[in-house]
């Protein structure tokens, strides 16, 4: 809910043709929260309790609630500045007219805003599921890794995601083009999934280098925000933003139980400790589900409307 705030901010307040870099600037400082809640997080619980610890996170989000009210404004003109776009002499974006219910809907009908959410469905919304659930236990079951010692592993994937958010979102401003971007991305990231299920790696530079892999191809997905708002009217990019982002957590919501049901339907009925002990062929069933999520956004990302970088519901001939 905030960070779908925080980028339709982003629309009101950083020119269109920033728009891919800005929203990968916002995946990057976002996810060094992710990258602080693995490897460093694991660590830090070393030295006080978990309580202890949800107690702070919680005061400091409290305190980042006051600063964001004190010093956040929705847009330039409510400090008496002009509209980024009056500052690039070109006439300001038109308001909402009508209650947000047929807007919504609005939104909802419009079939290019849809590849996007199915992109994030298959796409970040694997990696989240993996990476936030099933990572650690699969390096731990099949590799043998401690806990402390696999969230390396995630932390790798989870910096690559951010890094590669920039990168996307920057390189995709510079090229005035989203959709090439996108499928190159999707297809490093099938690719990436294809080395984890099938090389037959090995915990080191190899494991190190497939996860890093998929975190940097999974972080195109970014360009997904730039395509919503794209291709929806100005007023409306924040619902068309929120739409593709749910993609993401539905995704992760339904495949982290699914993968562990997959695994369970595969389980030989071993037990270790009178827990249930899951050996690769098992992990390898689930795994079966992932790929079935990066084939649907591969296939999305082909379908994915390209902008030019620019609004396309703009009168025609409207400088952009």
């Amino acid at each position: 809910m905030v960070f779908v705030g925080l980028m339709k901010s982003n629309t009101v307040w950083f020119r269109d043709r920033d728009y891919g870099f800005i929203s990968g600037l916002t995946l990057l400082l976002g996810n060094l929260g992710a990258i602080m809640a693995a490897g460093p997080l694991a660590g830090l619980l070393t030295l006080w309790s978990w309580r202890a610890v949800f107690v702070a996170f919680g005061v400091i989000a409290l305190l980042l609630a006051v600063i964001a009210w004190l010093g956040v404004r929705d847009k330039p003109e409510t400090l008496g500045f002009p509209s980024i776009r009056e500052m690039d002499g070109k006439p300001p974006h038109a308001g909402r007219e009508r209650h947000w219910w047929p807007e919504l809907l609005s939104v909802l009908s419009n079939r290019r805003i849809w590849p996007g959410f199915w992109v994030n469905f298959g796409m970040p919304g694997t990696f989240l599921a993996f990476v936030g659930l099933w990572a650690i236990p699969f390096l731990r079951d099949i590799h043998g890794l401690g806990r402390s010692t696999a969230s390396l592993y995630t932390s790798l994937a989870l910096a690559g995601f951010a890094c590669g958010a920039l990168f996307h979102g920057w390189c995709s401003d510079r090229l005035g083009r989203r959709k090439p971007l996108l499928v190159g991305g999707c297809l490093l990231y099938a690719a990436a999934w294809l080395g984890i299920v099938y090389a037959g790696w090995t915990p080191g530079p190899s494991g190190s280098a497939w996860f890093l892999l998929m975190g940097f191809s999974g972080g195109s997905f970014v360009l997904t925000y730039a395509g919503a708002k794209e291709v929806a009217a100005p007023a409306l990019s924040g619902m068309a933003i929120a739409l593709v982002n749910t993609g993401i957590f539905l995704g992760a919501a339904l495949i982290q139980p699914l993968f562990g049901w997959i695994m369970d339907l595969s389980w030989s009925g071993a037990l270790a400790n009178g827990v249930r002990a899951y050996g690769f062929a098992d992990y390898r069933a689930g795994f079966y589900l992932m790929l079935g999520g990066v084939t649907l956004s591969v296939a999305a990302s082909l379908f994915f409307h390209e902008t030019r970088c620019r609004n396309i519901t703009l009168a025609e001939g409207e400088p952009h």
